[in-house]
Order: C-alpha cells, then sequence, then structure tokens
C-alpha cells in the first residue's frame, strides 16, 4: 500500500522448548522478545523487571574525571561557563539539562548558547567563539556537538577559551584539542552502552559531578530525566541497555508534568499527564520542540523546558504548537517540489538528490527523509545558499552514509553524524562534484544489491486472538523505540467492510476491518491515496494501539502496509 514493494519478514516462533524456559510469560511475549535477541532467562528477567537495574558508574566514560575536575574548578573560581548545544531536540534538552544542573551546583554565572540553524550552523563556530570570549567567558562545555570541530577549538584556544566537549556522534580522523572529551564512540572508550543520545551523556557529567562531591541544590537526579527522556527518543537513539532504562525512568518523571514547560506541552498538545509513552515524545511532543530549530530560533524551545513560570510556559508552548503547524506546511510543499527534482533523475540512480535555494534549512532533513521512503535509497536535500550549500542525507541500512561522506571529506566544509543521517556543508561551486562523487560511492557500495524496504513481522494473529490481555502483555516491551520497536503483527486475509478518506487533504485512511466474527477500527496513515487500492480481502500489518474517544478505550490496529490476501 506504499509507493514502494515492501518484502515481509515473518519472524521464526520459538521452539517448545524455547517456550518451556519461560512458564509464567506470555507465549506471544517470549516471541517477541527471542526476536529482539534476548532470549535467555536472565536477560527476559531484566528485561521485564519492575525493578530497573543500576545506571552504569560515568567514570567509565573515557574523559569524565578530566572533564569533572575542571568543571569544579569553574565553579569554585566563578568563572563564566558556557553550554553549547545543537538546535535539534536533544541539542536543547541536554543544554536545558547542563544549564539547570550546573546552575544548582553553585555556577553562578552559566548561560546556554544555541547556533540559529540558518545563520551559523551546526555545531562550534568562529564569530560565536569571538564573541563569547569577548563577554569574558573561559570554559565552553558543549553538548550534542563538538567531536568533529577541531578547527574551531584550536581557534577557541588561541582566544583563551578552553573546551570540554560532550558529543555522542562519530569523530573523524583526528579528535579536537579539547581540555576533555566524552563521548563514547572515541577511539579507546570501553564504556558498556555506545549508544547514548547527547543529552545522555550531558546527564552522565551531571552524575559524574554528583559523584565527586557537588549537590544539586533543590534538585534530584532523577529530576532531570524528562529533558533525557525527550531528547533521546526525538534523536532516534536505540532503546536498548542504558538508554532504555534512562527512558523508562524519565517517562515516569515526564508524566508528573513537574516541570511548567512540559505541563503546558502537554495542555497543547492534548496529551494527558500519566498516558505519554515513547510514541508521544516521537510523534508529539519532539516534533514541537524539534520546530523551534526548523522554523525560527531554537531559544524558544530551550526557555520552554527552563523556565519555572507557568504563564510564560503556557505562552512558549502555544508558540511552538505553532511553529510546528508552518513547519508542516511547508514540509508538505518543498517535499513535493523536492520529489518532482529527485524522481527526475534516472530510474536506476543509487542515490537521490535535491538541491534549491527555497528549501529551508530546517526541513531538509524532513525532506531527504521522504525522498528516502518514495525509492528507498540514500537521499540528499540541500539549501543553496549563495556560495554555500548546506543539506541533509538519510540513508538506508545497506549504505553508511557518514562514512561516505569521509571519502569525499577534501571538497566538504564540515559534516558528520551517523550511519543513516548525517548533515554537512559544502561551497556551491563543488556542489556538481559532490553529488558525482557521492553518487559513484553509493553505485560501487550498492551495485547488484536487491534493495527493497523490509518490514520485519513479529507475530502472525487472528482476529479471534486479538484482547486486551494481549495489549497488555505486549505494554510491557515500553519504552518501545530504535532497536526496540513496537511489535508488528500480521492478520491474513481480513474482510475490509468500509474505508474512508480522514484527515488533514484526506491524507490518511480509515478502515473498518472484521475475521472471524470479530471487529476492529484501522488507520493507515499517509494512505489516502491508496483508497482504490484497497480489495474485499487484505493482510494487513499493524501495531496494537489503545484509541480513547469520549471516555471510551477500544483497541485500534495501526496499519503500517498491507497488501491483497495471499499476494507475495
Amino acid at each position: 500500500m506504499t509507493l514502494l514493494h515492501t518484502h515481509w519478514r515473518i519472524a521464526e516462533p520459538p521452539s517448545k522448548q524455547d517456550l518451556d524456559q519461560f512458564p509464567d510469560v506470555d507465549p506471544l511475549l517470549v516471541q517477541v522478545l527471542f526476536n529482539r535477541k534476548i532470549a535467555t532467562p536472565a536477560a527476559v528477567e531484566e528485561f521485564l523487571s519492575p525493578l530497573p537495574p543500576e545506571l552504569y558508574d560515568p567514570f567509565q566514560l573515557k574523559g569524565m574525571e578530566a572533564a569533572v575536575t575542571r568543571i569544579r574548578a569553574a565553579i569554585e573560581n566563578r568563572e563564566r561557563i558556557v553550554i553549547y548545544g545543537d538546535y535539534d531536540a536533544d541539542g536543547v534538552t541536554g543544554s536545558v539539562l547542563l544549564t539547570q544542573a550546573l546552575r544548582a551546583m553553585g555556577a553562578v554565572r552559566v548561560q546556554p548558547y544555541i547556533p540559529h540553524r540558518e545563520k551559523e550552523g551546526y555545531g562550534l563556530n568562529r564569530k560565536a567563539l569571538d564573541e563569547l570570549a569577548a563577554q569574558g567567558n573561559r570554559l565552553i562545555i558543549t553538548t550534542d556537538c563538538g567531536i568533529r570541530g577541531v578547527e574551531p577549538i584550536e581557534h577557541a584556544g588561541r582566544l583563551g577559551l578552553e573546551v570540554i566537549v560532550t558529543d555522542h556522534h562519530a569523530p573523524g580522523p583526528e579528535l579536537p584539542p579539547a581540555t576533555a572529551i566524552i563521548d563514547p564512540k572515541q577511539p579507546g572508550d570501553t564504556y558498556p552502552d555506545r549508544m547514548l543520545a547527547g543529552v545522555g551523556i550531558a546527564f552522565k557529567l551531571v552524575q559524574g559531578l554528583v559523584q565527586a562531591g557537588l549537590e544539586l541544590d533543590g534538585l534530584e537526579e532523577d529530576d532531570l530525566l524528562d529533558l533525557v527522556a525527550i531528547g533521546t527518543v526525538a534523536d532516534l537513539a536505540p532503546l536498548l541497555k542504558e538508554n532504555r532504562l534512562l527512558v523508562r525512568r524519565g517517562l515516569e518523571v515526564l508524566n508528573n508534568a513537574g516541570r511548567p514547560g512540559v505541563a503546558a506541552l502537554f495542555k497543547h498538545a492534548r496529551v494527558r499527564p500519566g498516558q505519554a509513552t515513547a510514541t508521544t515524545i516521537g510523534y508529539t511532543l519532539g516534533p514541537r520542540i524539534n520546530a523551534a530549530g526548523r522554523v525560527d530560533h531554537a531559544y524558544q524551545a530551550a526557555r520552554l523546558l527552563i523556565t519555572e513560570d507557568p504563564a510564560a510556559a503556557d505562552s512558549l508552548a502555544a508558540e511552538l504548537t505553532q511553529l510546528n503547524r508552518q513547519r508542516q506546511e511547508t514540509t508538505r510543499e518543498m517535499t513535493r517540489r523536492a520529489l518532482e527534482q529527485a524522481l527526475a533523475q534516472a530510474e536506476d540512480t543509487p542515490l537521490l538528490f535535491a538541491a534549491h535555494a527555497d528549501y529551508p534549512s530546517g526541513i531538509v532533513g524532513l525532506i531527504a527523509s521522504r525522498l528516502l521512503e518514495t525509492r528507498y535509497r540514500p537521499a540528499i536535500a540541500a539549501q543553496i545558499r549563495g556560495d554555500l550549500t548546506v543539506g541533509s542525507c538519510r540513508s538506508i541500512e545497506e549504505f553508511h552514509i557518514t562514512a561516505a561522506l569521509d571519502q569525499i571529506g577534501d571538497i566538504l566544509v564540515k559534516h558528520g553524524g551517523h550511519r543513516r543521517a548525517a548533515g554537512f556543508t559544502v561551497e556551491t561551486k563543488n556542489l556538481p562534484e559532490f553529488q558525482e562523487r557521492l553518487t559513484a560511492i553509493a553505485a560501487e557500495q550498492l551495485d547488484g544489491r536487491d534493495l527493497m524496504p523490509r518490514l520485519d513481522i513479529d507475530v502472525t494473529l487472528g482476529f479471534k486472538n486479538i484482547s486486551w490481555k494481549v495489549q497488555e502483555s505486549l505494554a510491557r516491551l515500553e519504552p518501545c523505540g530504535i532497536e526496540n520497536p513496537v511489535p508488528l503483527l500480521l492478520s491474513p486475509g481480513v474482510c475490509v467492510a468500509n474505508t474512508r478518506r480522514v484527515g488533514k487533504d484526506r491524507a490518511h485512511l480509515k478502515l473498518t476491518l472484521k475475521d472471524g466474527g470479530r471487529t476492529f477500527d484501522g488507520i493507515a496513515f499517509r494512505m489516502g491515496d491508496k483508497e482504490d487500492e484497497v480489495q474485499e480481502r487484505m493482510d494487513i500489518v499493524y501495531r496494537l494501539e489503545e484509541n480513547e474517544w469520549n471516555g471510551r478505550r477500544r483497541l485500534q490496529l495501526n496499519i503500517q502496509d498491507m497488501r491483497p490476501a495471499g499476494e507475495e
């Protein structure tokens, strides 16, 4: 039901011998856990335990001791400290967390600095460093950036600024000359969880400071975990190991809505305190926080999360909600144009590319994601800004986009990211060469591979077996997200009794589905234009979820894909 042919890979059920190891666990849940390679009694018990294990020792992170020593001295000497963050939800939450924590520890002159996406771009930049040095600042602590900032940090040193880098991105071939670097991906680091988000690294730094004897006046460590949950989920960090534990504990704090900014976000997003999940962050709260940096300035989101004034929080949350609507409308229009540009390329191109002055830098990442979804190829979207072009990359499982950018680093002004997402700046005169060389790398690495998006289906389930008990059992997997996804269920051959298009621009498809005397509602987001392809009987892949309307709780099928019954 999408523009692509999707391969459905249905997991093999565990054997009776496997199931017999877990007599007290729902067999369906055991199967889902096995699909995630959680297959020993000890691993299953730890994963499902209501009592979470302890967090890892922050001093296992390389660079932690040097960072803690320098920050303690800065606080004792009443130095001016700057928290230099990124403009996405991970960077914003990390900036607020460190600012709030250091102030509670007695740092009397600490301020956040978040660059403007359009005017300054990602990471440390010379002009900002010049201004911060002129203001009398002496210590900069980065969050969610800095690991590739070799030249800016060299410049900072010449200005008399010391820099402590806290980041989670992959380093380049040379580490920056910082006073301390905390990044579990740096060479020689043996920390047990290398996939912490930037805000997670910031929280570990606070833990290290507390262990070193600094007290959080009027604040508990756990009070900061709502920020960790928001940033970790919004940044698509894997929800396994310590990340899962941090988000799990963070959701408890988030649902208390004790932070005025969170309470205001809940109000304007129509989220009830106590009912927020990782999915709520990913689809409702995170986009509002990200909208500030995409459309205007991320300071608005930072101010929302740090304010103690409920009235100010309410005003800022309303503003972010409006910015998010604006972002959605702009994304729809610009994606339409980018698709026309990208799909005009050769049918067999290994990489989709769209660049134009009209594409706002704040949404080029969203545009690239839409391009990838359309043809399952690595995708680049970029804004041409005179002499410079700034872009975002989104990639498929089979192609490491940041490693590819490293290969053409000689023509890039700067770049960085992860395996499947990255950003870059290139001189516009080099844009044709950039496209040509990156396309050649993709062609070489993807040649001969059968590129097709894949749905990993956990369980085949008839409607007669769907129940609240099943829903409650699967809820034990929460928080769900990257690498611990919401389970995908397959119900083959169900009868489609009714369909209708709903939502803005009639973009979504509502279905009434019947099988074996049972009837369920289904919602297929962004599949409204496929209504004519729905046949009387369909195989459907879905997430089972709770839908509450007018005080009534019902089970609903959130449809991820479907095809005519029996079709391969």
